[in-house]
């Protein structure tokens, strides 16, 4: 239920944005306003902003397809729904903090969507199911292990060379926050994680 509702202010949210410029430079994460004018809120708020229709429906398809799967995980794990929206929201301002750092300075800069955690969630199930089968390219089925290296070089890799208007920096840092977050929770589950590759 907590993913549906997430879905859906997200989508409503961003369908508002797009027609609505004054409320997206409202809600979108410019570091320079959240550390001049301490409008520490656009950590969250960003997150249910999307740049165009194609940006919001991968971020939410992706979401649908691993969120509801970690939120039964989460319960079935006795951790519960705060700690599945912790996950969720805190897999978002994780992924802030390098462009908060970075661009402080910088009034022209502007990030939004909910990469950050998305990726958060992605990796959190990459954690607890590593042998799954993700689609490579929504194409070529491979286990969720590999797809999650492949995935973080490629972020490394794309955010050093940039030009693409993408955020890889959100993707790698909400990717990470997402896969040592169930260790946080429960110190023990490394080692059944571990145990998996015959460690």
């Amino acid at each position: 239920m907590i993913t549906y509702i997430i879905i859906g202010i997200t989508v409503v949210l961003s369908y508002i944005c797009f027609g609505n410029q004054s409320l997206f430079m409202k809600l979108a994460l410019i570091p320079y306003r959240a550390v001049k004018d301490n409008e520490w809120y656009r950590l969250i708020t960003h997150g249910f902003i999307h740049a165009d229709m194609t940006h919001l429906l991968v971020n939410m398809f992706t979401f649908w397809s691993f969120g509801t799967y970690m939120e039964q995980t989460y319960k079935y794990m006795g951790f519960g729904n705060g700690a599945y929206l912790v996950l969720y929201f805190g897999g978002m301002i994780v992924a802030s903090v390098y462009d908060l750092v970075k661009h402080r300075n910088d009034p022209y800069y502007v990030s939004i969507g909910a990469s950050g955690a998305v990726s958060a969630v992605l990796f959190s199930s990459i954690f607890f199911d590593p042998w799954g089968k993700i689609l490579f390219f929504a194409v070529l089925p491979i286990p969720g292990i590999l797809f999650g290296v492949l995935y973080l070089v490629y972020c490394q890799y794309m955010s050093k060379r940039g030009g693409d208007n993408i955020n890889h920096n959100a993707h790698f840092y909400g990717a990470v926050f997402g896969f040592i977050f169930p260790i946080l929770l429960e110190p023990s589950l490394l080692r059944i994680f571990l145990s998996r590759f015959g460690l």
